[in-house]
């Protein structure tokens, strides 16, 4: 049999043409339905939420209750947080104001065991701690760490306001009440107000009359030791 030459050659050629792009889009929406099937065999099965909620609940206790261990012992009154029971007691002195530790030579009350122990070498002049650059002498190992910082020159209390810097937490305490004007310390006399508890103390002798600075060569005394150095550099 003779095979008919096809009169449209054309349109047999579009022809195939349609036939394989069918092909190839049924093939594509036969693996996109694939991958979604494969995806939603990846789903997350169902929970029990009831017991989803109880595991929850439980992993918050045990996260509140390491946050109240980390806190350690807290004081009820400024929050402050200590590391064991005993300092906290020490430190709720401050809110109490008492002083369980009497000096027996002064009858001067301490908060703390060591806050005494340092006190009564006053009386007894003992100065165990020494500079090992000049080989001065202080009473507690507090003094002497301060003291290193006038050979060290190290300044570690800084003001972020006007990046002045100091040796002592105090002095930077006293330097901060100078931008807010703060004048905690009056005498009850005048009622004049100081910064420093020091001037106060200082301000106190002009009512009183206090001198308790004696020169050793004349009877003389003054109220301020600045006034006696000067004295001895003038006179003597």
């Amino acid at each position: 049999m003779v095979r008919q030459k096809n009169p449209h050659p054309k349109r047999a050629e579009n022809a195939r043409t349609v036939v394989v792009a069918s092909d190839r889009e049924e093939r594509e929406e036969r693996e996109f339905r694939e991958e979604e099937e494969r995806v939603l065999c990846l789903r997350i099965p169902d929970y029990d939420y009831d017991e989803m909620n109880e595991q929850i609940r439980k992993e918050e206790m045990t996260v509140r209750k390491r946050a109240k261990r980390k806190r350690g012992h807290e004081c009820d009154v400024c929050e402050k947080v200590f590391v064991s029971p005993s300092k906290l007691a020490e430190h709720m002195r401050i809110h109490t104001n008492e002083k369980p530790f009497e000096c027996d030579v002064c009858d001067k009350a301490f908060r703390t065991s060591g806050t005494l122990k340092n006190h009564k070498r006053i009386h007894t002049n003992e100065k165990p701690y020494e500079c090992d650059v000049c080989e001065k002498r202080f009473s507690d190992s507090g003094n002497l760490k301060k003291h290193m910082r006038t050979h060290t020159n190290e300044k570690p209390y800084e003001f972020d306001v006007c990046e002045k810097s100091f040796r002592h937490s105090s002095t930077l305490k006293n330097h901060m009440r100078i931008h807010t004007n703060e004048k905690p310390y009056e005498c009850d006399v005048c009622e004049k107000r100081f910064r420093q508890s020091g001037k106060l103390k200082k301000h106190m002798r002009t009512h009183t009359n206090e001198k308790p600075y004696a020169c050793d060569v004349f009877e003389k005394a003054f109220r301020q030791l600045g006034h006696l150095k000067r004295h001895k550099r003038n006179v003597h």
